[in-house]
């Protein structure tokens, strides 16, 4: 515990130390590319963009791409002082922080390359959506053959070998958890406060079946939400940006994975699936029947739409989250 604690304090501490000169940095490229844009505009050319900017807002974007660094680092850095690490359960959860990353920063880059020709899709939805499938698939390959994994727990129905039904059913996870956190990212500290109590949530969890990798994983991450949310919380200094989001809803799904439970997965994590499935049923009913169920999605946008103040949507998820959370740490407990 005294050394889960004190990845904590040096996560939060070392985040807290690059953060201010990384969001300045930002704002100084962010400055800088808006010049240039100006002039090539002037001129009838293509300007240059910056792929860590929003360039429809002030608060720059790109949060995530410093966080991934300093938890791949400090991961990293942990495992080599500490011979208890599980090397291969490590190395899945780094290679889907570091795979879905920079899935999600090729994704900031297109997206402004397009933009400019009155675009908005990034990659495109179709493509996105199939490189997700795949890196999905490779991760749960991994946690099927190198890991070991072959099975659900469900409490109160018990366990289930599915051998390699585990791949795509995994891989399903995977993708919805990354798409679930990219869309809840929509109102200043929102998913990064939902991401945090999820994570305690998993920590009891993982501290209680004696895993020391994914605890010390989850306490150094822990520590840098602690540090990023501080900038993010309303009005925002920063934004996460598609390679935060994806990066980190993808590891969130595969944290869970990794204990083996995903009934409590489906329930600490129940805000973003909430939030996911407001967007999915929006989609479907505009497809279906041509219409809206709800004037706007995801849920979250929809209570701003009606009038709800931002800090006001974002403490009451916050408190439904918690909720979940330990309704979701006590169910797995039980079933341990």
């Amino acid at each position: 515990m005294t050394q889960l604690l004190g990845l904590v304090l040096l996560s939060f501490v070392v985040t807290s130390i690059f953060m201010v000169p990384f969001i300045d940095l930002l704002f100084y490229l962010k400055r800088r590319f808006e010049k240039i844009q100006k002039e090539k505009e002037k001129k009838s050319e293509t300007p240059i963009h910056d792929a860590l900017m929003k360039t429809d807002e002030g608060t720059p974007s790109g949060g995530g791409i410093l966080l991934i660094l300093i938890l791949v680092i400090l991961s990293l850095g942990y495992s080599f002082f500490s011979p208890a690490v599980d090397k291969i359960s490590l190395a899945i959860l780094l290679f889907t922080v570091i795979s879905f990353g920079s899935l999600g920063l090729a994704d900031d880059i297109k997206f402004i390359i397009t933009r400019r020709k009155g675009k908005f899709l990034g990659l495109g939805r179709r493509r996105m959506l199939l490189i997700q499938v795949g890196l999905a698939l490779l991760v749960s390959a991994m946690l099927y053959f190198l890991g070991g994994l072959n099975n659900f727990y469900i409490s109160g129905l018990g366990n289930f070998v599915i051998n390699a039904w585990y791949i795509p059913l995994s891989a399903f996870v995977v993708v919805a958890f990354a798409n679930a956190y990219n869309i809840s990212d929509g109102l200043d500290g929102l998913s990064a406060g939902l991401l945090l109590i999820c994570l305690f949530a998993f920590l009891a969890l993982a501290s209680s079946i004696l895993d020391l990798t994914l605890a010390s994983f989850i306490g150094i991450w822990i520590g840098l939400l602690f540090a990023y949310l501080y900038f993010n919380v309303w009005p925002a200094r920063i934004f996460l940006g598609d390679a935060g989001a994806f990066a980190f809803g993808a590891t969130l799904a595969v944290v869970g994975l990794l204990t083996g439970k995903i009934l409590a997965l489906a329930i600490i994590g129940g805000m973003f699936i909430i939030i996911v499935a407001s967007s999915a049923v929006q989609i479907l009913s505009k497809t279906i029947f041509k219409k809206k169920i709800l004037p706007v999605s995801p849920i979250h946008m929809y209570f701003k739409y009606i009038g709800w103040e931002e800090s006001k949507i974002v403490s009451r998820f916050w408190l439904a989250g918690g909720v979940f959370a330990i309704l979701g740490l006590w169910i797995a407990l039980l079933s341990r």
